[in-house]
């Protein structure tokens, strides 16, 4: 006797609802839709936000950011680390959709590595900021979201580029990138000098990231702190990012004030 007579089984309706998944062709965008207008008009839309910020000075490249992941209102970790690691010259900085970012880090640093062993040495940062470049914009318009600043030193000292999703690929001195780079910036424009000492660069980048995360809803928890010299990249710090606006406010001590109206 078959097992379903002891059972009393019968055999689900053909015409009725299926409790399986489809078949993958059943996840296809439908017939007639455009990929990029079907995911504006049906996708999730998420807010992201996060503070990351990058600039070059005399001692190499300093990078920030907060460690904050969130979705909307609600906070997915509040202690990722959003500066990536690529080789031991090279590091990113990372604000758009999490997953996009480890990604397209992993495949860099896969195409990295191919190319150091067909030439025989790493590819120079604006080389690898071109490479990823290139390999993102060909998923332009599919609701891809990444927005990096690749920190790095190669043969012509240290270099700083920005590269977005849709191709987009700037040189410059200084960049910030999330929801909180508006305060970020003001501090950073306030208190950039390419001469300064490390020390000076370490408390702007806290300073800047500190202050963002206090008027951003979306970044907070820590503020992680990574310097790039000519030996490579180190981490100097991570530390809460209440505790340090919290010190930031706290007024100057009474001899500090009469040492600095006497140096005036």
């Amino acid at each position: 006797m078959a097992l379903q007579d002891v059972c009393d089984w019968q055999a689900p309706d053909a015409q009725g609802p299926s409790p399986h998944l489809p078949q993958a062709g059943g996840w296809a965008v439908p017939r007639g839709w455009d990929p990029p207008a079907f995911l504006r008009a049906h996708g999730p839309q998420l807010a992201h936000g996060t503070t990351t910020l990058a600039f070059r000075f005399r001692h190499g490249v300093i990078a920030a950011a907060d460690t904050r992941s969130s979705c909307g209102g609600y906070v997915a970790c509040p202690a990722s680390r959003k500066v990536i690691p690529v080789h031991q010259h090279l590091l990113g900085t990372t604000s758009g959709t999490s997953a996009d970012c480890a990604t397209w880090y992993r495949v860099l640093g896969r195409e990295l590595r191919l190319r150091a062993l067909r030439e025989g040495r790493l590819p120079s940062v604006a080389g690898a900021a071109k490479l990823l470049s290139t390999l993102m914009a060909r998923y332009r318009g599919l609701d891809l979201c990444v927005a990096t600043a690749l920190c790095g030193w190669d043969r012509s000292g240290p270099a700083l580029f920005y590269v977005y999703s849709d191709g987009t690929r700037l040189q410059g001195d200084i960049f910030s990138v999330g929801s909180g780079s508006p305060y970020a910036y003001g501090v950073l424009d306030s208190g950039y000098r390419y001469d300064m000492t490390s020390p000076e660069a370490y408390a702007l980048a806290r300073r800047a990231v500190a202050h963002a995360t206090r008027r951003d809803a979306y970044s907070g928890g820590s503020v992680d702190l990574f310097h790039v010299r000519e030996s490579g990249w180190a981490c100097v710090s991570r530390g809460d990012a209440c505790v340090l606006y919290a010190e930031l406010r706290e007024p100057p001590e009474a001899g500090e004030e009469e040492a600095s109206e006497a140096g005036s």
